[in-house]
């Protein structure tokens, strides 16, 4: 009984380490718990029902209305009758519709339609903040594993050798000094290894936590597949659509401050009862027409300086615009660059570990034989460790200028 109690409790144990995930799981998890991403897709349903709600503004408005109405004359004091009519009763029933233009109907829907292309703008660079964000963070806890990984196989090596260290001092080959000196560097790599699994599962708390997820199981990471994809023309980045939506919504506004001072028709017609009960009162069913017109004539010159307001608000997005675009064009330089240095540091780091590996070689060999000198096995095994060590952080910076690049160079 206890046999099986053991197995199952390994076999919970094995399933809860031997979970893998990858990158998209992550990417998936905190598009769907983002509460921003949530925001800005409700904004632009918000701004739909916006839309609609003028389209249906420009429907005839149609509306009931009831009223009586008594001012009584008591000795001969009170309001004048011919006035007030003592009294009287409506119920009515009345509808009124605007004459809208068409070109004011379009700008009307363009300015609607400009605030939703923003918003999906705003919702696609939201998205790729995320992808960026969860992919650093998962380029880093990838790169700690496989930190775990390697420095466990050289922990596993210093053993092994350890344990024929210590027959060839028992067997007076080595020194006790020499068995205690490569002792010394074994424990150091297993605080080492310590080290590198607590940093992981840091690193493993935090992606979790910006995935939006609450999960403290201890998995694997899949190999990030991170590669350069190939550069747009930058003028079709997404980041520039801004200033161009931004450039189309001062020009449609201009073309509302002028639709303000188009002449504004309407419509009314009305149809109840409407009675003051001094002459035939059962007769006083009826309909009613009638048309409006407002054409504005002087308001002080407000149009012609809204008009410069728009002016001005142009020549401010065209320099912003010009700004980010060397900016833009400087980061990719930087990035590039910076990807060039990583590439050479890869190379200069990959020659001296086959020195190293040589040397590391050359001393097992000699070690066997008792003519290893252990201080010198030691130096070279922490160097092999290090220049290792170094290895994994080059990578993890090259793919992070990747993830980099890529944000910038993809509208995904």
């Amino acid at each position: 009984m206890k046999f099986k109690i053991f197995f199952i409790l390994c076999c919970c144990f094995f399933k809860s380490y031997s979970q893998e995930k990858d990158l998209n799981y992550y990417i998936e998890k905190a598009q769907k718990n983002s509460p921003l991403l949530t925001d800005l897709k409700n904004q632009v349903r918000s701004n739909t029902l916006d839309s609609l709600l003028v389209r249906a503004s420009y429907k005839p408005q149609v509306s009931g209305n009831a009223s009586a109405y008594y001012a009584p004359l008591i000795d001969s004091v009170g309001y004048d009758s011919s006035v007030t009519n003592t009294h009287v009763l409506s119920a009515l029933v009345g509808v009124k519709k605007n004459i809208i233009p068409k070109s004011v109907i379009n700008t009307q829907a363009n300015t609607y339609k400009l605030i939703k292309d923003a918003l999906v703008v705003n919702k696609k660079i939201a998205i790729k903040d995320l992808n960026k964000a969860i992919t650093s963070q998962y380029i880093v806890a990838s790169g700690t594993s496989e930190q775990i990984t390697y420095n466990q196989k050289v922990e596993k090596l210093l053993k092994d050798e350890a344990s024929i260290l210590k027959k060839l001092t028992q067997n007076s080959v080595y020194k006790q000094t020499d068995y205690l000196i490569f002792i010394s560097t074994v424990k150091q790599q297993e605080l080492t290894v310590l080290q590198f699994k607590q940093q992981y599962q840091s690193d493993l708390a935090l992606l979790n936590y910006i995935s939006g997820e609450v999960d403290t199981t201890s998995v694997s990471l899949k190999k990030p597949d991170i590669n350069l994809k190939s550069i747009q023309n930058s003028e079709k980045s997404i980041f520039f659509k801004q200033f161009e939506i931004d450039s189309l919504k001062f020009q449609n506004q201009n073309k509302l401050i002028d639709n303000a001072y188009k002449p504004q028709f309407s419509l009314l017609a009305d149809a109840g009862y409407l009675s003051s009960f001094l002459i035939t009162p059962h007769k006083n069913f009826g309909v009613s027409v009638g048309a409006g017109l407002s054409i504005p004539i002087y308001d002080g010159g407000q149009r012609s300086l809204n008009h410069q307001k728009m002016t001005v608000n142009l020549e401010t997005n065209s320099a912003y615009k010009t700004s980010f675009s060397k900016q833009y064009k400087q980061q990719l330089l930087m990035l590039n660059q910076k990807l060039k240095q990583a590439s050479e540091i890869e190379k200069q780091l990959q020659s001296q570990l086959i020195v190293v590996e040589a040397l590391i070689d050359a001393n097992k060999k000699l070690l066997v034989t008792g003519d290893a000198q252990i201080t010198e096995y030691a130096i070279a095994v922490g160097n092999l460790i290090a220049i290792k060590n170094a290895i994994s952080q080059n990578t993890i910076n090259k793919l992070q200028l990747i993830n980099e690049l890529n944000y910038w160079n993809l509208n995904e």
